[in-house]
């Protein structure tokens, strides 16, 4: 367990977003873990208690950033179907079942820098755009990115048909690079996955950003999906690459 006690001193109160009380949607809570040290794998946890049912839940991700996709074998998803059970009994578990694949890569030793944060409190910020310096550094150095999210109506999955009126998907531009204007299209839905149930919006969250050496950097685009759910909309968690 020392790789995932080390990721978590790496993020201290890490993007404890967490769920919010009763007559409200579930909201997941979100810890980045880290990256590999060339910068393929990235790997973040969402968690919380499910409304509704009240079972407490924990998923982790490991991302493959050059693919887009999945390793294989995950997400790694644990639920307890019991409303007594506490959340930490769930996070524990899937601490544990991830555990091998966060030492074999080596996430613990490279946490990454989170350089921007738009949690579902913030109430004045724009959901739709982030703009942030690559590195922390006092005083500020390197010039800064911008991204850019753009939703848009789907066709409805038959799940989603008699549930809500329509679904969204999500593009995401990177509309500056370096301080410089750019138009870049790091991510477009041509249909609504499954993973994201019925996905109604989406807010830009955050960004975590590698800088391997000597390989080119990674961005990690934060996106919080918000779908359907039982007492309001629930929110859950995706990464998309960026590769400024």
């Amino acid at each position: 367990m020392r790789g995932l006690r080390g990721s978590l001193a790496g993020l201290t109160a890490g993007l404890a977003l967490a769920a919010t009380p009763a007559l409200a949607g579930d909201i997941a809570g979100f810890r980045s873990i880290g990256f590999s040290g060339d910068g393929k794998i990235y790997a973040f946890e969402e968690y919380g208690v499910q409304d509704g049912s009240g079972f407490p839940y924990s998923n982790i991700y490991f991302l493959d950033t050059v693919k887009d996709a999945y390793l294989p074998g995950t997400p790694i998803r644990v639920r307890i179907d019991d409303e007594q059970a506490g959340l930490g009994a769930a996070r524990a578990e899937a601490a544990q079942k991830a555990s091998p694949l966060i030492e074999s890569n080596g996430l613990a030793d490279e946490p990454g820098q989170v350089v921007t944060l738009n949690p579902m409190t913030e109430v004045d910020s724009d959901a739709h755009r982030l703009r942030y310096l690559p590195f922390p550094g006092d005083p500020p150095f390197g010039k800064p990115h911008t991204l850019a999210l753009e939703e848009y109506a789907l066709p409805p999955p038959p799940a989603c048909k008699d549930i809500v009126d329509e679904v969204k998907g999500f593009r995401l531009r990177l509309t500056e690079r370096d301080g410089a204007a750019s138009d870049d299209l790091v991510h477009e839905d041509d249909r609504l996955p499954a993973s994201r149930n019925c996905a109604t919006g989406y807010r830009l969250a955050g960004v975590v950003t590698h800088t391997p050496s000597g390989t080119p950097p990674v961005h990690m685009a934060l996106v919080l999906v918000l779908s359907f759910g039982f007492e309001g909309r629930d929110g859950r968690w995706i990464a998309v690459p960026v590769h400024p």
